[in-house]
């Protein structure tokens, strides 16, 4: 029984350990049962917190989204407000507009036009948007709209529709019924609509009809001036030749003193008339803007000088000296027209010669070499003369202007010379300037850029003369010593200044030893003759140079060939060929043997034979008169046909041909002598004697045939030369005249 107590109670004890461990058990899986659940509700937990905050930022994108839909919706508005308001304006400023406007789409049918391209149809009810071009086309040649010149409405809305296929649409310009001038401008737009424009021209045509007549008027005008200027020039030099070349050939005769002035007071006031005719001429063409240049080479220096030559009578009467400043260094031949070159200086150096008193007139010529090759030059004429005014200087510039007071009220002349200089100055594209103070002179100068003639490098300094190393300069203008002492030490020699010819006999007496001296004959004193006597005097054999514009002083001691004389102003290359001369003794060389000398050619033996075509009794009688002491076989023919007919039997050897003459003129009678020269051969010179001094005139008279062309009065050295420069070699030479050797 115990056994069975204790079985039961290990049995019991068993049973209670099983129940704890189930127990234990059950508690575990309990526990872990409550831990999953746990686990499970946070997840839910964070699931609805995250399923919450989802919410709450869809919310509120959700009420961002609506916010923004009402912006849109807000911008949308106003934008379509604005849309509206443009698009009024728009249409509001086409309507105001005078020139129709109309829009066609692809299709080329009416989108929108202004009334006032509907109100070229009228009121047509079938011109509304929606309606094709070519619809319109058609209702425009239906109903007559438009002048269709000579073309029938098929063939008028052919042309209209080519016109409007093409990608660049040519503007045309219709003419209504009614007499408007309609241009049509369309384009093709991007999105290609059709922009079309319709402007009424029809004032642009009257006004341009206007100024159509009205330039027709005013060159009708400037041609009837032209024609009378020309006219007039020629009427009055006719009989200025008379005047002008009798007086001239009447002041060459054995006259008395007083005979002598009045030849010369006809000849001056001849001169001076000539010099009003040609600055009306030039100003005439000028203004016409008719005016051309005739660029070729010439000499700058040489042409100054020449200048100068023509003034020099003038100025010697006042006692005014004339001088040249050019620059050792620059070229002197360059390209421009000479002969308007030769005009611009001629009246800025005559105008300083005509109000200057006493004293002197110098011009001076500086420039440089541009980039370019070309050279800019500056010409200044510097005077001592009466000066100008500051607040008058521009009045001298103006037409038919000079100064007014009573320094300058005595001195004549057209107003116009340098009115006419700024203009050519300006034409050769330079500038015009002028410095002056009243009492004390001017100087008027200009600046012009020209290409050069020859090779652009500076004038290299010249062999200096090998016996020459020191001169004296004798004279009694300081600028003029000045302008010698550089040109002689450009050469190489060691320059003394002396004011006075008795200073230089002083510095002799001290002993002083020169190579050369250069004395102005003007000098007071003894001038240059009586220093040349002191140096014979006193044993010393220097040689000398006379500078002075008569030149009677150099002639009568020039048989020892130690005394040279030179005219001022004057050149480089006079002087240095002169310092040349000098510089070698005679006797220093022995001269080459002589070459057996050629056969003498045979004398000629015939007098030149000259033809003169002039129907003018006292133009005849002015010829015949200029060349009556020439070697010459002179004829004479009234028209041109005589002409033609006398250069057949005598065959002469030049022509001088008048341009006006009854029957045939001069140009008609030297086409008719080319012509037959081209079937026959040969060639006659033919020098043109003509009173027509415009431009277009000389180059309708080289055009002819001819050769040169002298512009009356005549002078005789210009006769002189040119029968000189085409004497034949079979001919004899003319007997020289007096002043042949001043011929151009």
């Amino acid at each position: 029984m115990a056994t069975n107590i204790a079985d039961k109670l290990a049995q019991e004890r068993r049973a209670r350990l099983a129940a704890e461990r189930l127990l234990d058990q059950k508690r575990r899986e309990l526990f872990a049962a409550n831990q999953q659940l746990a686990l499970h509700a946070q997840a839910l937990s964070d699931e609805i917190v995250q399923q919450r905050q989802g919410l709450q930022l869809a919310l509120t994108e959700a009420e961002s989204l609506k916010g923004e839909n009402s912006r849109v919706r807000g911008d949308l508005e106003r934008a379509h407000s604005v849309a509206r308001i443009a698009q009024r304006r728009l249409w509001d400023a086409l309507e105001t507009i005078r020139d129709g406007f109309a829009v066609f789409d692809a299709d080329l049918r009416l989108v929108a036009a202004n009334r006032a391209y509907l109100s070229f149809f009228k009121g047509e009810i079938a011109v509304v948007p929606g309606v094709s071009y070519d619809a319109v086309l058609r209702l425009i040649a239906a109903h007559g709209m438009v002048e269709m010149q000579g073309r029938d409405a098929p063939d008028w809305h052919h042309e209209m529709v080519a016109r409007i296929r093409s990608t660049q649409i040519p503007p045309y310009v219709l003419r209504t019924a009614d007499g408007r001038h309609i241009r049509l401008i369309d384009r093709w737009a991007a999105a290609g609509d059709l922009v079309c424009l319709a402007q009424d021209i029809t004032p642009t045509i009257a006004r341009e009809a206007e100024l159509e007549e009205a330039r027709r008027k005013a060159e009708a005008a400037s041609r009837a001036k032209s024609a009378f200027l020309a006219n007039m020039s020629h009427e009055i030099r006719t009989p200025m030749n008379g005047v002008v070349s009798m007086a001239e050939l009447l002041a060459q005769t054995d006259l008395t003193e007083d005979q002598r002035l009045f030849a010369e007071t006809i000849r001056s006031s001849g001169d001076a008339l000539l010099t009003i005719i040609n600055d009306v001429l030039d100003y005439s063409k000028i203004d016409a803007e008719r005016l051309r240049l005739y660029p070729e080479a010439f000499d700058l220096e040489r042409c100054l000088h020449e200048v100068m030559m023509l003034l020099r009578p003038s100025a010697q009467e006042k006692g005014v000296t004339l001088m040249i400043d050019y620059d050792m260094f620059l070229p002197t031949r360059f390209v421009a027209d000479p002969g308007r070159m030769r005009q611009i200086v001629t009246n800025l150096l005559g105008n300083a010669v005509k109000f200057t008193a006493a004293g002197h007139v110098l011009v001076r010529v500086v420039g440089f070499e541009k980039a370019d090759g070309r050279h800019e030059l500056h010409v200044s004429v510097e005077d001592t003369g009466i000066g100008i005014a500051p607040d008058h200087v521009e009045e001298i510039f103006g037409e038919f202007n000079q100064v007014e007071c009573e320094a300058s009220r005595r001195y004549q002349g057209t107003g116009l010379g340098l009115a006419i200089t700024r203009r050519l100055v300006g034409l050769m594209g330079g500038t015009l300037w002028v410095d002056s103070e009243p009492g004390k002179g001017s100087c008027f100068g200009f600046r012009v850029v020209v290409p050069v003639a020859e090779p652009a490098d500076p004038i290299g300094q010249p062999t200096p003369p090998i016996t020459l190393r020191r001169a004296m300069v004798v004279d009694e203008l300081l600028i003029n010593r000045v302008i010698l002492e550089r040109q002689l030490e450009t050469y190489g020699l060691e320059v003394a200044l002396c004011h006075s010819c008795a200073e230089a006999a002083r510095l002799l007496d001290q002993g002083a030893v020169f190579d050369v001296i250069l004395v102005d004959t003007d000098t007071s004193g003894m001038g240059g003759a009586g220093l040349a006597t002191k140096l014979h005097e006193m044993g010393q054999d220097i040689p000398v140079l006379l500078l002075g514009a008569g030149d009677g002083d150099a002639e009568g001691g020039m048989a020892d060939g130690r005394m040279i004389g030179l005219r001022k102003p004057v050149l480089r290359s006079d002087l240095f060929h002169a310092l040349q001369a000098l510089s070698t003794p005679e006797d220093t060389a022995q001269p080459p043997a002589a070459l057996p000398a050629p056969p003498l050619p045979t004398s000629p033996s015939r007098a030149m034979r000259i033809l003169a075509a002039e129907d003018n009794r006292t133009n005849r009688l002015v010829l015949r008169k200029m060349v009556e002491d020439f070697d010459i076989e002179l004829h004479f023919a009234d028209n041109g046909q005589e002409a033609v007919a006398l250069w057949r039997s005598i065959r002469p050897d030049l022509i001088f041909m008048d341009i006006s003459m009854p029957r045939m003129d001069g140009r008609a009678a030297t086409r008719a002598i080319r012509d037959e020269e081209r079937r026959l051969g040969g060639h006659t010179p033919i020098c043109a004697l003509t009173a027509h001094a415009m431009d277009e005139d000389h180059a309708e008279i080289m055009a002819a045939g001819m050769d040169q062309c002298l512009t009356k009065p005549l002078r005789k050295s210009a006769i002189a030369a040119r029968i000189e420069e085409h004497r034949p070699p079979d001919a004899r030479p003319p007997l020289p005249a007096p002043d042949q050797a001043a011929a151009p």
